[in-house]
């Protein structure tokens, strides 16, 4: 389903659920972040459902998203503080990861593929958010970076939900992974 115009990058407030048909796969990424190969098909075979929050408090403006699996099934959190400011995570998933998080104009994205695509809205006033988490190397013994750009594409006549990501890691020599997925959002927590 479209998502609404009045959900934007300014509030993604919403649940939306991946559009495993339209998006990339990410089993290559999955193994490369150290997934076993039991995990990652557990993950294809389910289907991915995002509850976003997004609101202001004192600490600034946050984007906090509970990630569960078909079945009710819980999966990892992510809960942002968009201030570029570095934290660390132990994440159910993915393990000891870094993250920071910003909102950022279209124009001061370096990476192209990042970049590209986005609605007018995104590119004018509302801007992208720009998250990017790392593993702990020195807790996982794993070696990835995963930059990744959100906000909205107008995808088969319809304005979805979208997320670009680079993703690079020590163990894959031939450049980086470049994965688009989209959200059909499904209506206001």
């Amino acid at each position: 389903m479209a998502a609404p115009p009045e959900v934007t990058n300014k509030n993604l407030t919403g649940k939306y659920i991946m559009n495993k048909s339209l998006s990339d796969d990410s089993d290559d990424i999955l193994k490369l972040q150290g997934l076993s190969w039991f995990k990652r098909r557990a993950i294809s075979m389910f289907t991915l459902t995002l509850s976003v929050k997004h609101y202001t408090d004192e600490a600034g403006e946050h984007i906090d998203v509970e990630q569960t699996l078909s079945g009710g099934i819980k999966g990892s959190n992510e809960d942002r503080i968009l201030d570029w400011e570095e934290r660390g995570d132990i994440d159910d998933v993915f393990g000891a990861v870094i993250g920071k998080s910003k909102k950022v104009k279209v124009e001061e994205v370096e990476d192209e593929f990042l970049k590209s695509g986005w609605t007018e809205d995104a590119a004018a006033e509302d801007g992208l958010v720009l998250a990017v988490d790392w593993s702990d190397t020195s807790k996982t013994g794993m070696e990835w970076k995963a930059e990744m750009t959100w906000g909205f594409e107008i995808l088969n006549g319809e304005r979805r939900h979208a997320r670009h990501l680079k993703f690079t890691s020590s163990n894959k020599k031939d450049g980086p992974i470049l994965k688009r997925f989209y959200y059909d959002y499904i209506g206001p927590l």
